[in-house]
């Protein structure tokens, strides 16, 4: 069942229900009201007829009498009975209608008024002394010929009522539904309109600040992931199939060459060295490519120590010192903190000195050689580590694609490397919660910072 049918009929019971519970609330009460209105009618006109018949002032009666004629109406079947009682309060009288009433009187005379109902029929009955000390009950019976009447017409109209308030309530559900379904069915026509070939298209949301806003607002977020992650996929296949294309091609194309005729022991060796070569530069391209897969992971099976951030930055100058002797990287001591607790940081020292000696060989062989510097600085969550150099910078139009595996900037064809160093530095520093931050501009140099948590 679709949610707009749920809702409709969700909405329709439960109002149609409250209308229902409501209407024979209002039938009982009325119904209620009717013979306790009747009621006081057999009231007043028991009370009538003690004035009339048993009252000791005679001109009282006769004035009675007649205001009782004049104004109060003759009830169907009425009739006021008198039943005198002796010491023992025992009825004198033994007429069929006493017999008849026997129960009626005797709850009379026991409470000293008793009302009672069979049927339409209704009594209302008064236990009285006379001023001689005589006792009698005194009741007046009749028909309740209005509550018919009006049972039948409120009935009609209540259910007449309910009729139409549920034609009503149906009505408001519907729209009510369509109203509240529609942005829904709005999402679903427009996600139903996303596809691999326009990922970049984003649903408009016009529900800012409800849980439906929400919903669209984090199916944008996952869109714009997925549209990054199908570029970083497509970049990163163009990318490789070119990169180890282009080795296995030499390799093929060179053993090809040697095997098309008869060559001398010299020809095969300068074969044999560059197929070499070319082997060798395929094998160090899948090792980092399947190592940048590897810290692709969670790394819950990494191995986690208390470093002191400096003597790793020591260590991994050293490194750097030892494949490209001669460089002019400083490291700026005057950022050293005064407290060394704030040195010490929670990591994998092997692949946070991998991370480091990436960001210094990229500065060092992009700024051919000229000065990298170093320096450090902390806030309450973060111990940074910065590298600035004056090399060739990164085009505007490049800065969005330096994390993409095998992806080189346009202004690099002259220096050699693979694009590998940054996506794996990223890695290595989200494994350790931290961040990598990127700013460069071109001709003037490159500021990478990477942020250490404390807290790692």
């Amino acid at each position: 069942m679709k949610i707009r049918t749920r809702i409709i009929w969700l909405l329709s019971s439960t109002f149609a229900f409250l209308v229902l519970v409501f209407s024979t609330f209002v039938y009982v009460l009325s119904s209620n009201y009717v013979f306790n209105d009747f009621y006081d009618r057999l009231k007043t006109r028991t009370t009538t007829t003690i004035r009339i018949e048993l009252d000791d002032h005679r001109d009282d009666r006769e004035f009675v009498r007649d205001f009782k004629q004049e104004y109060l109406e003759k009830l169907p079947e009425e009739k006021s009975v008198i039943v005198p009682l002796n010491k023992h309060l025992k009825p004198l009288d033994s007429n069929k209608r006493v017999v008849a009433d026997k129960e009626f009187i005797q709850k009379v005379i026991q409470n000293h008024f008793a009302q009672e109902r069979k049927d339409n029929l209704l009594k209302y009955g008064i236990l009285y002394k006379t001023k001689e000390g005589k006792d009698y009950v005194v009741y007046t019976s009749a028909k309740n010929m209005y509550y018919t009447k009006y049972k039948n017409y409120l009935g009609g109209l209540l259910a007449s009522m309910f009729l139409v308030a549920v034609v009503l309530i149906f009505g408001v559900s519907l729209w009510l539904s369509k109203r509240l379904i529609k942005p829904i069915s709005d999402l679903s026509s427009n996600v139903h309109k996303i596809g691999t070939e326009n990922l970049h298209f984003r649903i408009e949301n016009k529900q800012e600040g409800d849980e439906l806003g929400e919903l669209i607002e984090t199916m944008n977020n996952m869109l714009d992931r997925l549209e990054t992650s199908f570029e970083t996929q497509n970049n990163f296949i163009s990318n490789a199939s070119h990169e180890l294309n282009t080795p296995l091609t030499s390799i093929i194309g060179q053993a090809d060459l040697m095997l098309s005729k008869e060559r001398s022991s010299e020809d095969y060796k300068a074969a044999l060295n560059n197929i070499l070569e070319q082997a060798e530069k395929l094998n160090k391209k899948t090792k980092a490519l399947l190592f940048l897969a590897q810290t692709g992971f969670d790394g819950k099976k990494m191995t986690i120590e208390k470093l002191r951030i400096d003597e790793l930055i020591f260590e991994t100058m050293e490194t750097v010192n030892r494949i490209i002797p001669g460089n002019k990287i400083k490291f700026a001591f005057e950022t050293l903190p005064d407290n060394v607790n704030l040195l010490e940081i929670m990591g994998n020292s092997q692949l946070l000195q991998l991370a480091l000696s990436n960001v210094l060989l990229n500065a060092t062989k992009y700024s051919e050689n000229q000065e990298v510097r170093i320096y450090l600085s902390h806030t309450s969550e973060y111990l940074s580590i910065h590298v600035k150099d004056q090399g060739i910078g990164i085009p505007p139009k490049d800065l969005s694609h330096i994390y993409d595996p095998f992806f080189r900037a346009s202004n690099t064809n002259s220096f050699e490397g693979y694009g590998i160093g940054l996506p794996l530095t990223r890695n290595i520093m989200r494994q350790h919660k931290g961040k990598i931050i990127v700013h460069s501009e071109e001709n003037s140099g490159t500021l990478v910072s990477l942020l250490l948590p404390y807290k790692s």
